[in-house]
Order: C-alpha cells, then sequence, then structure tokens
C-alpha cells in the first residue's frame, strides 16, 4: 500500500522538502517519491509521487489503547496533528509496514562480561524482525565505538558480527549514540528513496569515558527525528562505600535513556532480569511493525531554526498516540540549476 496523498497543495516555488526520519530534509527533484508509507517491496508505478516544491514534516506513530495494546487498522481521519498547538492538515497517510533501517547499538565494556552470552542470544533474535527491503546495522561500544557490521540487507552477517563481539574496557555509550545517528542521518541523505529508521541502544549503566556529552547527543537526536529505543540492564550496585556516588550515576543515565526515547517518540526499559531482554526486543519489534506514518506541510509561520512541538491525537476514545515530541525547522535549500 503506496502512502497516500490527501489533498496536498503544492507551492510552485519552494525548495523540495521532506521530513523523512524527522529533521526537514531536501530533497532537490521535481517529482518526490512518497515512500515513508510504501509497503516493502511495492512497485514502483504504486508510489504516489507529489510534483513541484513541498515541504513535508513525516511522523512515525504508535498508537494503543488504555491498556497499552498496539492499535492497527486506523484511518487518516482518526488522525489530528497539531504544531505549537496549531492544527495541520495531514497531507500523506499510510498504516502499512515501510521498510525500515535498523541501527544496533550493543555496550560491550567489561562490565557486560557475565551477560554477553545472553545478550548475544537476545540481539540475535531480535534481527528476526528484519524484513526483506529492511535494513541493519550493528555497533560495538567500549572505550571505542566500532560499526561491525555496515547498513545493509545482510541480516546473517549482522549475526555474525553479534556473535564476535568480545567485552573489555570502559564504556563510551554518548559517543556511540552520537556516532551512529551522524552515520543514520548521512544514510538517509545519499540514500534514493525515504526509510523509517530507529535506533536500538543496549547498556548495563554509565558512561564512564565518552567525549561527548549528553546535551550534544539529545541535540542531534531533536535534528535527527530517529526514533531511539534505549534498553538499560538493571544490574545490582556494588557492595563499596560510594554507593551512594553509583546511586546517582545510576539516576542520571535512566534520566537521559527516558529523555531520549520520550523525545524521539520511542520507548525506554529497564528490564531487572537479563532474562527479560528478549520480551523487550519482542515490543520493540511489534512496534516498528505498527508504526503509522503521517504527513502533514506545516503552518507554522516560526522562523526556521526555531523548535517545533509536535501534538499527534487519535480521534477515539482510550486511543492514545506516541511520536517524537517535535523537529528543528530548517531553511529551504536552492534547488541546483544546470
Amino acid at each position: 500500500m503506496a502512502c497516500k496523498p490527501l489533498g496536498l497543495a503544492v507551492p510552485p516555488s519552494r525548495g523540495t522538502q521532506l521530513n523523512g526520519g524527522g529533521h526537514m530534509r531536501r530533497v532537490a527533484s521535481i517529482a518526490l517519491l512518497c515512500v515513508f508509507g510504501a509497503a516493502a517491496g511495492a512497485a514502483p508505478q504504486d508510489a504516489a509521487r507529489f510534483h513541484g516544491g513541498v515541504d513535508i514534516v513525516a511522523l512515525n506513530v504508535v498508537v494503543t489503547d488504555g491498556r497499552g495494546k498496539l492499535i492497527s487498522g486506523l484511518s487518516s481521519r482518526d488522525f489530528a496533528v497539531l504544531e505549537d498547538g496549531i492544527p495541520q492538515d495531514i497531507a500523506c497517510f499510510a498504516g502499512t509496514p515501510v521498510p525500515v533501517d535498523l541501527a544496533l547499538l550493543l555496550d560491550t565494556s567489561a562490565s557486560m562480561t557475565d551477560k554477553i552470552a545472553t545478550v548475544q542470544k537476545a540481539a540475535v533474535g531480535f534481527t528476526e524482525v528484519v524484513r526483506p527491503g529492511d535494513r541493519i546495522s550493528v555497533v560495538d561500544v567500549k572505550e571505542s565505538v566500532r560499526v561491525v557490521h555496515p547498513l545493509d540487507e545482510n541480516v546473517a552477517g549482522a549475526r555474525a558480527a553479534i556473535r564476535s563481539m568480545v567485552p573489555r574496557g570502559s564504556t563510551s555509550l554518548y559517543n556511540g549514540l552520537y556516532m551512529t545517528l551522524k552515520e543514520m542521518m548521512k544514510q538517509r541523505r545519499s540514500a534514493g528513496d525515504v526509510r523509517r529508521q530507529a535506533l536500538v541502544v543496549l547498556s548495563d549503566g554509565d558512561d564512564t569515558s565518552s567525549l561527548i556529552g549528553f546535551d550534544d547527543v539529545m541535540d542531534l537526536a531533536k535534528q535527527s527525528g530517529i526514533g531511539i529505543y534505549t534498553i538499560t540492564l538493571q544490574t545490582p550496585l556494588p557492595v563499596q562505600s560510594d554507593a551512594l556516588v553509583d546511586t546517582e550515576s545510576r539516576t542520571a543515565i535512566e534520566f537521559a535513556m527516558k529523555a531520549l526515547a520520550q523525545e524521539t517518540g520511542a520507548r525506554a526499559f529497564f528490564p531487572a532480569k537479563i532474562e527479560e531482554l528478549a520480551g523487550v526486543y519482542g515490543t520493540i519489534a511489534g512496534e516498528l511493525a505498527t508504526q503509522y506514518s503521517v504527513g502533514y506541510v506545516s503552518k507554522n509561520p516560526q522562523p526556521a531554526g526555531a523548535y517545533r512541538r509536535v501534538t499527534v491525537r487519535i480521534e477515539r476514545p482510550e486511543a492514545r498516540a506516541r511520536t517524537r515530541a517535535g523537529y528543528i525547522a530548517t531553511p529551504p535549500a536552492p534547488i541546483a540549476r544546470r
């Protein structure tokens, strides 16, 4: 099923923008393929196209009921979008699965030594969510950050990379998040289509060796709009004299992981037992498979560079929507002329 444009009026003289994963992305072409709502494997001629220049803000939206159960089968009429409190007209909508670029970031520092076998098993199981047309990358985080499997459709290669990880050293979690977001944004700019993107990060505690701070990661997350699902293993605190310091450190990292997930429309998980990992990955997989794609042309008169807060409401009793909290508007890029 292709993403359906819903009575979109196209301004004739503006540079084309598409906010496919979160921030305003420039596409300098006359015809823009609206693929963020196209099902994987759909024929190109079946996908809707926008002709002319248009600024599209695209949202990935998860809808649940009062018990947290995912709701599928909704139509555009069930959605209301507001930007800085101003109602917006939905221009493009789809409720079918779309191709996903997934980055799996794993903390493999020395503190993970006694957990690595279970972590690897759960992560390998999570790769089963990758469907034909999806792509996956695997990032190894310890004192350094290394892409052990580049973004592609080779799931077997991703699984082999996960199994090859060896725990040692310290944790540069923020470095890993920052570098992975940067790479995903780069991949999106170079892609010939618009794909949904998500990052899943697993760690067991505080950052101990990053040069990048949390604020830098949060600023980049707001720009990227990539959904960041965070998983923080709740390991027992060591019995030592500075246990209070450890408690404060854990509180800080939990706050950071919750904030990143909330800002980007994802979720934060804090499993008390490592055996719960498979269920957590299953929950994330379910969300990625049932997200709605909603696009609108902003009516906001605020200048470029300002942060714009986004709210999505569902016009059904007890239905709740979750999406990224907002985006940073960027100025139109000049269209190259030949």
